[in-house]
């Protein structure tokens, strides 16, 4: 199993961290090269604009779409999630739209107002710890998009497919549940 990190900047070395406490072994993600032969991508915290303006520059941006489309398994935290999805707003912006869901960005406010918080996930039956860092809201998700989590009625844990997009932060908790669940939608693709 062979997953690349994206990494401009945000934290992409907690992302490799988790994935390397579960013996998975993960690459970084900085030239269009570095996507050969990935079975996944996450696409990290960070900002959005600078993340897909980098994506854009470097010649990025169409072979993720392609990735994702041949069935690639991605996975967005915050920024990635915004990157993902097919409307974003609060200042609107262009995505990879990949993900049939609105997302307004900062939607939790300034940073000042980033918490931890525990909510229901039907991943686990116990609530599961969520970091949120000026997250984005998911106002709307479409027909195809399965909610995993919720915190305060509102989607922040999505699936469709092999994407997989989270609103908080799970590489910054001790707690792997979100990541074997993203290690299971991979494994589903490496045996096909």
């Amino acid at each position: 199993m062979k997953i690349g990190v994206l990494a401009v900047q945000g934290d992409f070395e907690a992302h490799r961290a988790m994935l390397g406490s579960l013996a998975v072994e993960s690459f970084e993600i900085r030239a269009l090269a570095d996507l050969e032969g990935l079975d996944a991508v996450v696409l990290p915290g960070g900002e959005s604009t600078t993340q897909l303006k980098f994506l854009q520059e470097e010649g990025l941006f169409h072979p993720l779409r392609k990735f994702a489309q041949e069935d690639g398994a991605i996975f967005g935290t915050c920024a990635g999630a915004i990157l993902l999805a097919t409307e974003v707003l609060n200042p609107p912006q262009d995505s990879l739209a990949l993900m049939d869901m609105t997302v307004l960005r900062n939607g939790y406010g300034r940073q000042l107002s980033s918490e931890v918080r525990f909510g229901h996930c039907t991943l686990k039956p116990a609530p599961l710890e969520m970091v949120f860092i000026r997250a984005p809201i998911i106002e709307r998700v479409g027909p195809g998009i399965e909610i995993l989590a919720e915190d305060a009625g509102r989607p922040v844990l999505v699936r469709q497919g092999r994407l997989l997009a989270a609103t908080f932060h799970p590489e910054l908790t001790f707690d792997s549940t979100v990541y074997t669940f993203f290690l299971g939608l991979i494994g589903e693709r490496v045996r096909a």
